[in-house]
């Protein structure tokens, strides 16, 4: 399976920016997505997930409030949208998929995911 991610750039603090992320499988209601990043000299962390069952998005408290993942079941395509961004959003951004629900106390560890895109970059300037 491959994950295909795009939508990254550079914008300014306060900005959005939408990041989407397309399985080259078709994605069922087991499955579960999610969103993760990487900053420069950090660990990868968890950002958002949803488990496909319910559809409801699971978000890290850093991102709460600003972030929202939502999919397209038509074109098959995870979304994550960014609204007020901030400097320290700065990263690498991974789409992850497993076709496995994870159990929600899980969402947030990458070791639940079998399958990662190749990363998108954002980057917020000051």
């Amino acid at each position: 399976v491959q994950l295909q991610a795009s939508g990254g750039g550079l914008v300014q603090t306060g900005d959005s920016l939408r990041l989407s992320c397309a399985p080259s499988t078709r994605t069922s209601r087991t499955s579960t997505m999610g969103w993760f990043r990487q900053a420069p000299g950090k660990e990868r962390e968890f950002v958002a997930a949803m488990r496909f069952s319910s559809g409801y998005g699971y978000y890290a408290d850093s991102v709460k409030g600003r972030f929202t993942i939502t999919r397209d079941n038509a074109k098959n395509t995870l979304y994550l949208q960014m609204n007020s961004l901030k400097p320290e959003d700065t990263a690498v951004y991974y789409c992850a998929f497993t076709e496995k629900q994870v159990i929600l106390s899980n969402l947030h560890n990458s070791g639940a995911y079998d399958y990662w895109g190749q990363g998108t970059l954002v980057t917020v300037s000051s």
